[in-house]
């Protein structure tokens, strides 16, 4: 796969190679076109399928474009979407001449449109509120048109905002007075700020932003996973997918003009020198040799450009502390790994007996050195780990996991099965190849269950079907689970501009479509789950099914494989079982019972906004919502506990030891797992019971 998207990437650079910027100054739509031009080559030429850009084209462009910028009606007027009508059918047209028409005249009039609902907020908040008017606000945006005049937008606004207002009395008083006035006066003022905020935000949002919003318009018509990053996005996404980056290790926001520490990330330079604590406000940025910058009132994402840099580089902070005291903090820059991404274990205690869990969120890897830490050798050290605790069975969860890497999700199958077939992948042009794991050592052979729900996805589907076709796993899960079986590449678009000062960024275009080793695709359908235990919201999202524009499901034939067959009964057994039990079980019930609810509350568009009837809805539903406070309160009888190599270091770093603490809570409260264990319990008993009975034959 890696050739073949090397063969696109050299045929599109003998192409585009022409473009040549070198030092070049040039404004931003000499940029845009010459960017459009290369996103455009890059997903014509190289994802899976192919479209027409026509006229149904550019209607579907210009529409998701609308939508992203005015998804709630609260800035384009009526007559603005008239007035932009006119170029309904001519975007393919401008996409196909490099023309920037289309978008040079949507950007100058939504601008115009911010500028004009501050306006009208202001005005708003000039004067009163009536909460005794007997009004209702629409939350269904989908079916609401287009004010048809500045009134209607003007009123659209006021509704919003006395929502919120409404919203914020309702969190602090909640009883049934209504006449406490300076509850009413702080929740305007807190109203005030978060409009502020907003309109600020929207302010500082560049030009370049809103192209890349309008070229995924576009890219986005070919799946629903291919996405033009613009170059800040880009170095998210790595940081996203390595789970790692360089610099101090501090999560900043952006307050009243200020940048404020939120949150100190364990193991990173902040939190291994005590240097910054939460709530610190940095006022200026100090480069090694360098006058420090005042960054008040500066973008977050340019404050944080100057604050981060290359692991081993100094920089200095002048920060306000919390006690007002102001002091310039020197940190050295060092590669920072973001915990919470990487896979981690825990040993569970039921019976007397231990059995093994692993949380993965998320399939990663260093594409720039893949030898670095990837989830593959993570889950393998930790599988070494817990048998070294005697574990009788191993849980891996995936739920929420959204995918990542390919290859370590082959090599992570592996680690559960003899040499064998993984995966089949489909390339342009029908072009099959199977991906196997040649590696014939097994890193744990005995009882595993992997839990999924809806939001499991891609890499996560693919070891997930392949464990479940070898009959290796017991899926415990929602009923299914994303159903993304498509592949992506990101593609650097730099390569493609000779001696360039500016950075174009990346688009991760879908190349392939991957098949179950049984031959056919999870796209759409899923993995379904062997044991099926119920969402709370599973019936407000149906994964990939929800998308605008999927890629359909198809199937090819089956690879050449052996199922495993150590546990063939004892599967079958435990599955029956728990299927019958989960049947009657309260707590699930009461689950299907809650789902129904929330599903139910979505049909409610029209909200009050009158302060009595408003609190009397909201307590109606509190009341509602108490009916299963039970569910909530679950917790699961299971004992966590830490590993033997990890229980010094961890109890030595209270952070660490504190927010391990917090985890093994929540683990408690989880039905998921607790059906888990139960499982593997089920199996380790019947392999018992198989064993004394061969025993006595033997006799």
């Amino acid at each position: 796969m890696k050739l073949r998207i090397s063969i696109i990437i050299t045929l599109l650079t003998v192409v585009i190679f022409g473009f040549k910027l070198k030092n070049e100054k040039f404004n931003d739509p000499d940029k845009e076109k010459v960017l459009l031009e290369i996103v455009k080559y890059v997903v014509e030429r190289g994802h899976y399928s192919s479209i027409e850009l026509d006229d149904d084209l550019s209607l579907k462009i210009f529409d998701d474009f609308i939508n992203k910028l005015d998804p709630q009606k609260r800035f384009f007027s009526l007559n603005d979407i008239k007035e932009l009508g006119r170029y309904k059918y001519k975007i393919d047209d401008q996409i196909k001449a490099y023309d920037l028409e289309f978008f040079e005249e949507i950007h100058k009039v939504y601008r115009s449109r911010i500028a004009d609902a501050k306006i009208f907020v202001d005005k708003i908040f000039d004067n009163n509120f009536d909460f005794t008017d007997n009004e209702y606000m629409d939350l269904d945006s989908d079916s609401i048109p287009f004010s048809s005049n500045k009134n209607q937008l003007y009123e659209r606004w006021r509704k919003q905002i006395k929502y919120s207002i409404l919203d914020i009395i309702t969190q602090k008083n909640s009883s049934d007075a209504i006449d406490d006035n300076q509850i009413k006066i702080d929740a305007i003022s807190t109203a005030k700020k978060n409009t502020s905020d907003f309109f600020n935000y929207a302010n500082e949002i560049d030009r370049d932003d809103w192209f890349s919003v309008f070229l995924n318009s576009f890219v986005g018509q070919f799946d629903p996973h291919t996405f033009y990053f613009k170059p800040d996005d880009k170095e998210k996404f790595d940081v996203s997918i390595s789970g790692s980056f360089d610099g101090i290790g501090a999560r900043l926001s952006r307050e009243d003009g200020n940048v404020k520490i939120v949150d100190v990330i364990i193991g990173g330079p902040v939190w291994k020198g005590k240097l910054l604590d939460v709530g610190d406000v940095i006022l200026a940025v100090g480069q090694e040799d360098q006058e420090p910058i005042s960054i008040f009132g500066m973008k977050l994402d340019e404050s944080i450009k100057l604050i981060k840099g290359p692991a081993g580089t100094i920089v200095t902070l002048t920060v306000k502390k919390i006690d007002g005291q102001i002091k310039d903090v020197k940190i050295k820059r060092d590669e920072v790994e973001l915990e919470e991404t990487f896979a981690k274990s825990t040993l569970i205690s039921k019976n007397s007996k231990n059995y093994g869990y692993i949380s993965l969120p998320k399939f990663y890897a260093d594409f720039d050195n893949y030898k670095n830490r990837n989830s593959a050798n993570d889950v393998k050290n930790e599988i070494i780990k817990l048998k070294n605790n005697g574990i009788k069975g191993l849980i891996l969860d995936l739920r929420n996991n959204g995918g990542g890497s390919l290859q370590t999700v082959v090599e992570m199958t592996g680690l559960f099965i003899e040499k064998g077939p993984v995966v089949q992948v489909k390339s342009i042009g029908n072009r099959k190849k199977i991906l196997y794991d040649r590696d014939a050592q097994v890193y744990w052979n005995g009882p595993l269950v992997v839990l999924i729900n809806e939001m499991s996805a891609s890499a996560s589907e693919i070891i997930s079907a392949a464990l479940q076709d070898y009959n290796r796993a017991i899926i415990i899960g929602s009923e299914k689970s994303f159903g993304k079986g498509t592949v992506q590449n990101i593609v650097d678009l730099n390569r493609f501009i000779s001696n360039s000062d500016y950075d174009m960024g990346a688009i991760k275009v879908t190349t392939d479509i991957f098949y179950r080793i049984n031959g056919e695709s999870v796209q759409l359908e899923g993995v379904e789950s062997d044991i099926v235990i119920p969402d709370s919201y599973m019936y407000l999202f149906n994964g990939e099914r929800d998308e605008k524009n999927p890629l359909k499901w198809d199937k090819i034939g089956p690879a050449t494989y052996t199922k495993w067959n150590k546990y063939d009964d004892k599967f079958k057994y435990a599955t029956d079982q728990m299927n019958k039990k989960l049947n009657q079980n309260n707590i699930i019930n009461d689950i299907y019972e809650r789902a129904n609810w929330i599903k139910s509350q979505q049909n409610i568009s029209n909200i009050p906004l009158n302060l009595v009837k408003y609190k009397k809805y909201q307590k109606d539903q509190k009341i509602k919502a108490s009916q299963f406070d039970k569910i909530s309160s679950y917790e699961n009888q299971l004992s966590f506990n830490f590993l033997k190599t990890e229980k010094t270091f961890i109890k030595a770093n209270k952070e660490l030891f504190e927010a391990r603490l917090k985890w093994h809570k929540n683990l408690s409260k989880d039905i998921f797992i607790d059906q888990a264990v139960n499982t593997l319990d089920l199996i380790d008993s019947s392999i018992k019971t198989n064993y004394i009975l061969a025993e006595n034959k033997t006799e």
